[in-house]
């Protein structure tokens, strides 16, 4: 029989801890040109803590940029998360660029016009 953990929660509290320090990290210690404005949307972490998928949005820059960018510092950013937290496995980090934000804004868009249409059409 699987035992199961004393901490149900804990993955998620580490996928927390992980997104706060990297918002940080990127932040105050990064140098590359090419992240530009970062912000960290969510973390996953796999169950043996082996992994994290990393979701980010951009404010300013071109997104295959940033993506080769954070890949690239990943190893540094893993050694300076290592430093914060104190778990035996740091996750190897792989940097995924998130698209809601945009396909929010488009859906708003969408339907802004659809009820200023509707609202033209009743006129």
């Amino acid at each position: 029989m699987a035992r199961k953990s004393s901490k149900p929660n804990r993955g998620f509290q580490v996928a927390d801890q992980i997104q706060r320090d990297l918002a940080e990290l990127i932040a105050r210690e990064l140098k590359d040109p090419r992240v530009g404005m970062v912000t960290i949307n969510a973390v996953e972490v796999t169950p043996d803590y082996a992994h994290a998928k990393v979701f980010f949005s951009l404010l300013t820059g071109e997104p295959e940029e940033a993506v080769h960018g954070l890949n690239a510092a990943a190893g540094f950013l893993r050694n300076s998360l290592f430093k914060r937290l104190h778990i035996h496995t740091v996750p190897t980090l792989h940097f995924v660029f998130d698209r809601t934000t945009e396909r929010a804004a488009d859906m708003n868009a969408l339907i802004s016009k659809a009820v200023a249409s509707r609202s033209k059409d009743e006129e």
